[in-house]
């Protein structure tokens, strides 16, 4: 009965991944594929699939970076994967541990998979995966949730790690508190292709869950990585680095308002009303997260 009972939950990912529709990707580079998610706000209606995800395939193995906001999103992606490759799955990369780049997680759980992630990620999947869980319940419902389970990294990085995945090198970069503080970025050296993971946002107005000041910190490093293309964790897929022209305008403006209120001796709710009122038009889902982005900066300024 034990027996039967392992054979069923090894199984499950490759007989799930059969029954689900492939997820439409687009081949961005030869060998290097990417599912753009829609620029909204996680829901039911959308499956959680927000983030863009994605895929690279090596003559030996198949890195995936970042999994979806649900395991129903990942088993479409493992789908995609296997209808273009028997390549085995080696490496799966999470940019970060917000739900909507690894809810996808357990779709990839199988013998040989490692589970790719920022030193600081297994703490950060540790402290804040039941409040995820629970919040994304409430928002998406149980028929999403029941099959999510947060899976956390086997393999750490903290500093850059090179991944083979035959003829195909990828370089994994953990970065200092940023976005978050367990940002990861990956560089397919072969086709200068960089998954910023939410490092970098198009359109999407950027959102900061980390140091806004170290953000723009790293901007200039970031930008200096020798790419020709950018796959943000959120928007289309962009020339690189002119992408990062608008978040830098936008991360600077609202760093640069902040400052200057709580100079002023501004109280946080009026400063973050108005900070960055001049990006307003420029970005979607503006209204959704500015005023939380403008409180978090406000909180690191007044403690200078």
């Amino acid at each position: 009965m034990v027996a039967a009972v392992i054979v069923i939950v090894i199984a499950s990912p490759a007989l799930a991944h059969a029954q689900e529709r492939a997820l439409p990707v687009q081949e961005i580079a030869a060998g290097v594929f990417v599912h753009e998610g829609r620029i909204a706000l996680a829901s039911s209606d959308n499956d959680g699939a927000i983030a863009n995800i994605g895929f690279i395939i090596g003559t030996q193995a198949v890195a995936v970076i970042d999994t979806g906001g649900s395991v129903r999103e990942g088993r479409r992606l493992l789908a995609a994967i296997r209808a273009r490759t028997g390549a085995p799955i080696r490496y799966v990369i999470n940019t970060h541990g917000h739900p909507d780049h690894m809810f996808g997680n357990a779709a990839f759980v199988a013998d040989g998979v490692q589970f790719v992630g920022h030193h600081r990620l297994p703490q950060a999947m540790a402290t804040r995966g039941p409040f995820y869980l629970d919040s994304f319940r409430r928002i998406m419902g149980d028929a999403l949730l029941n099959d999510v389970r947060i899976v956390p990294p086997t393999l750490l990085v903290n500093g850059s790690l090179a991944l083979d995945l035959g003829e195909r090198t990828v370089i994994i970069q953990a970065w200092p508190v940023a976005h978050s503080d367990n940002d990861v970025t990956v560089f397919d050296q072969d086709s200068k292709t960089l998954f910023a993971g939410d490092l970098v946002f198009i359109r999407h107005i950027p959102v900061l869950d980390g140091s806004i000041k170290n953000w723009l910190g790293i901007l200039d490093d970031l930008a200096a990585l020798p790419a020709r293309r950018v796959v943000p964790g959120h928007g289309p897929v962009s020339d690189w680095p002119g992408a990062l022209a608008d978040e830098r305008r936008y991360l600077g403006t609202l760093a640069t308002d902040i400052r200057r209120d709580v100079v002023g001796g501004r109280p946080i709710r009026q400063a973050a009303e108005q900070a960055a009122a001049s990006e307003r038009q420029r970005w979607q889902l503006f209204e959704d997260y500015n005023i939380r982005n403008a409180t978090a900066a406000y909180s690191q300024f007044e403690w200078e």
